[in-house]
């Protein structure tokens, strides 16, 4: 029994590396891709400090909105320029009717207002695109299809879906450009003045109002490179919500201030889910990549609850 469950799944990753690579492959896709969903979360809390319930709504309202434009015969890339619009557009109604008036009030309050947005984009989403999956369209945006295989001699073989490259790639420069963003722009240093003191950066001239609507934007654009990727792996629902909520324990991994955090964590969370399910699920009756996310990240709260890349806050009494 204790050969099954600590010794055999080391020895089957030995004797097939071809699989195993297959399997790590895989478990990369999908941390790439939740470090993608955790990017919005990062955005809206270093600019706000609360946690945005509404994140995962955002990435199925910006892939639905896409979907829903092509499907009434607008051309996949003018239905994209047109999502980015719609973005923009929540992005500034957000900033005006729910974060404006809550400048300066306590963080649960944030959230509480974020949650209620959550509802009121899926009965909204509901209403306007009606609740069936939708099929993204990946070849009209050129989005590449089809894999490719890699041969290991007698080992077998490791295929690669191109979609899964291409979104590795989105992820990879986007993750990147933001890093860039808050780290070498003015706007990016005003974010975090932000986030650290409302009050303090309203008195040295920041403009709040400006600064959350830039970030919500952001958000949205993360959303709707979220919303493509996932989507043109499966199809676009509301399902896609309950999986953006596997970035929190990506953010308590990496930290919820940081974004090369999110890409750490999600790769940890990702290839953990990947190589538990397959090589030990069947041993505790399957079912794994629900909820080992949760069991790493509570192992974290336990021992280093800033995460690897948070900033420990000390409070001095």
């Amino acid at each position: 029994m204790l050969y099954d469950i600590f010794i055999d799944p080391f020895v089957q990753m030995v004797t097939m590396p071809d699989f195993f690579l297959q399997v790590l492959w895989e478990g990369f896709v999908t941390g790439i891709l939740y470090a993608l969903i955790a990017l919005g979360f990062v955005l809206i809390f270093k600019a706000s400090g609360v946690f945005n319930f509404a994140q995962g709504i955002m990435v199925v309202f910006a892939g639905l909105t896409l979907v829903g434009l092509h499907e009434h015969g607008i051309p996949a890339y003018l239905a994209l320029l047109l999502t980015i619009v719609v973005m923009g557009i929540l992005a500034y109604g957000i900033e005006r009717v729910v974060m404006r008036p809550l400048v300066n009030q306590p963080d649960i309050i944030l959230l509480m207002a974020t949650i209620g947005l959550t509802y009121f984009l899926v009965g909204f989403g509901e209403f306007v695109f009606g609740g069936e999956p939708k099929q993204m369209i990946a070849e009209q945006l050129g989005l590449p299809t089809g894999s490719t295989a890699f041969e290991m001699g007698e080992r077998g073989l490791v295929i690669l879906q191109h979609i899964d490259i291409a979104a590795a790639l989105i992820a990879i420069i986007m993750v990147t450009a933001l890093a860039i963003f808050f780290n070498k722009t003015r706007i990016g240093r005003a974010l975090r003045a932000v986030a650290d003191d409302h009050q303090a950066a309203l008195s040295v001239g920041i403009s709040l109002n400006q600064i959350w609507a830039i970030v919500w934007f952001a958000a949205g654009l993360v959303a709707l490179a979220t919303g493509i990727m996932w989507g043109a792996r499966s199809d676009v629902s509301f399902a896609l919500e309950i999986v953006a909520f596997k970035a929190l324990p990506v953010l308590i991994l990496g930290g919820f201030t940081s974004i090369p955090g999110a890409i750490i964590g999600g790769l940890i969370i990702g290839f953990g889910e990947k190589i538990g399910e397959i090589y030990w699920g069947g041993l505790v009756g399957g079912g794994i990549e629900s909820w080992l996310a949760y069991i790493i990240a509570l192992i974290f709260l336990l021992f280093r609850p800033q995460g690897l890349f948070g900033e420990k806050i000390i409070e001095r009494v």
